[in-house]
């Protein structure tokens, strides 16, 4: 599990869970219930993080990071 602040929250547009991680631009996930849109969100996380190394940008450092 990363150490990336995630936010859950009921999207009554998308009639889904939204997952959003605040440091990570764009990075976002949704699903049925708080658990699936987390797990979305950890591989969304995973995936950010990997396009982020290949192309040589910056990655955040996570706020809860010692």
């Amino acid at each position: 599990m990363n150490k990336y602040e995630v936010i859950i929250y009921w999207s009554q547009e998308d009639e889904a869970f939204v997952a959003e991680v605040p440091q990570l631009p764009g990075c976002a996930a949704h699903g049925p219930s708080p658990e699936a849109s987390l797990a979305s969100a950890q591989e969304a996380i995973r995936l950010w993080l990997d396009t982020a190394k290949e192309f040589g940008d910056p990655i955040p450092r996570p706020k809860c990071a010692v």
